[in-house]
């Protein structure tokens, strides 16, 4: 797949992603062959977790998912993306919403690789409620999952949910990111 149209700042220059978040896809499918055809399953089961391979691999599949199973498999996709490729280191460094919020980006550049390839930028955050920009590749829904996963991996579910979005035409995505915590599970510092 080739991007028809890019987020602000996309260029993509030799846009790598790791393989675990490709794997991520495989993990979520109890019969791969009948959603995603036998070429792209038999593709899937040579992916190695630590390798690098180009983000077009991971973008067709989205689209695929999204095509094939729907949101919900994109949401579900990004929850074990989560788990797969951040949830360990992030369990070592972060502690509260705002580490996630503010260490998204990390997320995105620890697991891609690759000139201009979009990232993350906090627009707010203040008591229960940050605003964050996104100007990656990636399946929003997918993106979702991902931030959902990683509050939840801090004790401070939230709702992510956007109210800007590429795939709607926008030139990137905004997501809202609400929560009743407004406390240490929420600023990371006692109140």
């Amino acid at each position: 797949m080739t991007l028809q149209r890019r987020p602000k700042g996309y260029l993509g220059i030799d846009h790598e992603t790791i393989g675990s978040d490709i794997l991520s896809v495989l993990k979520i499918l109890k019969l791969p062959e009948q959603i995603l055809g036998v070429e792209d399953a038999t593709r899937l089961a040579a992916i190695e977790p630590k390798g690098w391979y180009p983000i077009e691999l991971l973008l067709d599949l989205m689209d695929k998912l999204d095509r094939e199973v729907g949101q919900y498999g994109l949401l579900r996709m990004g929850r074990t993306l989560f788990n797969l490729s951040h949830e360990a280191r992030v369990g070592k460094v972060a502690n509260s919403a705002r580490d996630i919020v503010y260490g998204i980006d990390d997320m995105y550049h620890h697991s891609n690789r690759g000139r201009m390839i979009g990232g993350w930028e906090v627009l707010k955050f203040e008591p229960g409620h940050a605003l964050l920009e996104k100007t990656t590749p990636h399946h929003c829904v997918m993106e979702q999952g991902i931030l959902s996963a990683a509050l939840s991996s801090v004790g401070c579910p939230g709702i992510v949910s956007q109210t800007k979005c590429f795939r709607e035409g926008a030139d990137c995505c905004h997501y809202v990111v609400s929560s009743s915590f407004i406390d240490e599970h929420w600023n990371g510092t006692k109140t």
